[in-house]
């Protein structure tokens, strides 16, 4: 029986040793004593160590991964200045203000190199590390490949989002194929002031961002406005979706491609936009289909006319096409076709014959002018932290 408990602590002391980077030991007597790594979100990242040897400690290096899609594995290297010695303790912080930030719930991976004067080398096992959200006690809901997070609300008003999320799902692969390759995490904070400030260098009018290759949405939602909560989520799921499906290492779909079906889940146009669209065509003032595959503007009227024909170009083609000539699309871009090249390949014309097709498709009377305004425009970003 004694036997039986001694193999059993030896087997956990093992289990330890693997999964902690801590007490790993080399040739000579190079030893790591502790290491840690401390969260100060949404600032910072902050790693230590300690680590003793027979001889003078000369190298130390810091190796981490971030966990987000990407075209090939990619680790960034830290080398720590320090006064060689025996026993040495250092530290060395991840500044997100150098690297463009990292959204709530994203992941690192994190491992130590030393080298001392013998030659000795010692790597400790990998680390996860959260960087995680902690200003706020979250609650979570999952259903499928959708988990949401909350902190403020009853579960009926995640329950809602949530369902909302699923219906936007269903309709983006019914209209155009598109669906998740991977799980998605949805941050929802009760105002835009909340969220800008789990962010680095936000923008006064941010109210929801999609770092699509981390598969994570950060929005400001409060349970008393949830109607355009609602809206805000499918089009922040459709920029992940789509993003997730068309990565590729050459270059981006077009704008109006991506705004456009973001605005198509969201569902029919609201009247405000109806009145941009209605107005152009009544001043033969539309922006031009090659002009729509850049960045739109940032002046207000501008921008808006721009979602708006995004939204009536995929409604063009959903409507004329069909969901399988959009999702083949969707996949010409994954291979890194040009925007004329994959337009070819899919319908038979390019960026010109698109935009001829589309104007011959909404013309009709236009609509008297009011006065009816637009919701807040909600911007679908990637955010791309330089690592």
């Amino acid at each position: 029986m004694i036997r039986k408990v001694i193999i059993l602590a030896l087997v956990v002391c093992l289990a330890l040793a693997v999964l902690s980077p801590g007490l790993v030991q080399a040739q000579g007597g190079l030893t790591v004593l502790d290491s840690s790594a401390q969260v100060e979100f949404p600032m910072g990242l902050n790693f230590s160590l300690s680590a003793r040897s027979d001889v003078s400690i000369t190298d130390i290096r810091l190796h981490y991964e971030v966990d987000r899609m990407s075209y090939a594995r990619v680790t960034s290297e830290a080398y720590l200045e320090f006064v060689p010695g025996t026993v040495v303790d250092v530290s060395w912080t991840l500044e997100m203000v150098r690297v463009g930030g990292l959204p709530p719930g994203s992941g690192i991976d994190y491992w130590w190199a030393v080298k001392d004067a013998a030659g000795n080398e010692v790597k400790t096992a990998p680390v996860r590390v959260d960087f995680d959200d902690e200003r706020y006690s979250w609650q979570s809901l999952t259903e499928g490949e959708v988990t949401i997070y909350w902190y403020e609300g009853e579960p009926s008003f995640a329950q809602e989002i949530m369902t909302t999320a699923q219906q936007a799902l269903t309709r983006l692969t019914g209209d155009a194929g598109a669906h998740l390759e991977k799980p998605v995490k949805m941050y929802i904070y009760t105002d835009p002031s909340d969220l800008q400030g789990a962010m680095i260098f936000p923008q006064e009018w941010t109210g929801g961002v999609a770092f699509t290759r981390f598969g994570i949405i950060a929005i400001g939602i409060s349970p008393d406005n949830l109607d355009w909560g609602k809206k805000a989520i499918a089009h922040e799921l459709t920029h992940l979706v789509v993003h997730q499906m068309t990565l590729n290492p050459y270059g981006e779909i077009p704008a109006w491609l991506d705004e456009g079906l973001a605005m198509y889940t969201e569902g029919p146009l609201l009247p405000g936009y109806v009145t941009y669209l209605d107005r152009a065509i009544a001043e033969n003032s539309l922006i031009s289909v090659r002009s729509l595959s850049s960045p739109f503007s940032a002046y207000a009227d501008e921008a808006a006319l721009s979602y708006t024909q995004s939204y009536s170009l995929v409604e063009f083609l959903i409507s004329s096409y069909g969901q399988g000539k959009m999702l083949e699309l969707l996949n010409i871009f994954k291979q890194g076709s040009t925007y004329d090249g994959a337009l070819e390949q899919v319908y038979g014309f390019n960026m010109v014959g698109l935009d001829a097709l589309w104007r011959e498709y909404i013309v009709a009377p236009a609509r008297p002018v009011d006065s009816v305004g637009l919701p807040p425009v909600l911007v679908g970003m990637e955010v791309s932290p330089t690592f």
